[in-house]
């Protein structure tokens, strides 16, 4: 929380040097503004890990659903025959319910830990090649200032200042020609 109120700050701080009349003399801004997560999502590699991402998320899903049925079964199966079974084999059924349920729980609660790891083990190389070409973008094309646009940054920007499509192919294109080495 501190480095983002750090990091608008300085922002706020450049901008307030830059758009000064002192330092404006002769400076010249370029700004441009990319959506990172619109990026991600359209990118080749972003459309890759999309669907093996839901893939994933599917197996997963798939196992905890059937944990459930089986709960189901023998929650059914306790209800049917409860007042036919001894005491002891009510309680001994009881007891397995509650393990299953506790294992259950704790299996959705695993399956939810990786689902995040997963997400951010496949997003992570594409942010930082996403990164690279905007460096590179900047550098090539003499930009100022390249901000990422999110809600928390950048209230409202036009739309002419939005390379996001020109990141999105210069990255396909860079990762095609890794790809090709």
């Amino acid at each position: 929380m501190k480095k983002i109120v750090l990091k608008n700050i300085l922002l706020l701080s450049f901008f307030v040097l830059t758009v000064s009349p002192a330092f404006a003399t002769d400076v010249t801004m370029k700004i441009g503004i990319v959506d990172l997560k619109k990026a991600i999502t359209e990118s080749e590699h972003g459309k890759k890990a999309k669907i093996e991402f839901e893939a994933f998320i599917k197996g997963k899903q798939v196992a905890i659903d059937e944990m459930g049925r089986h709960i189901e079964e023998l929650k059914s199966d306790l209800d049917k025959r409860g007042d036919v079974i001894s005491a002891d084999a009510k309680k001994n059924k009881q007891d397995e319910l509650e393990r299953l349920a506790r294992e259950y729980q704790r299996a959705a609660a695993d399956s939810q830990a990786e689902v995040g790891r997963k997400e951010t083990e496949l997003i992570q190389g594409i942010v930082v090649g996403l990164k690279e070409i905007v460096k590179v973008m900047a550098e090539e094309d003499k930009y100022t200032l390249i901000l990422e646009n999110n809600e928390t940054l950048v209230l409202f920007a036009d739309k002419g200042l939005d390379i996001t499509d020109k990141v999105v192919k210069k990255y396909d294109e860079s990762q095609k020609k890794n790809a090709k080495k």
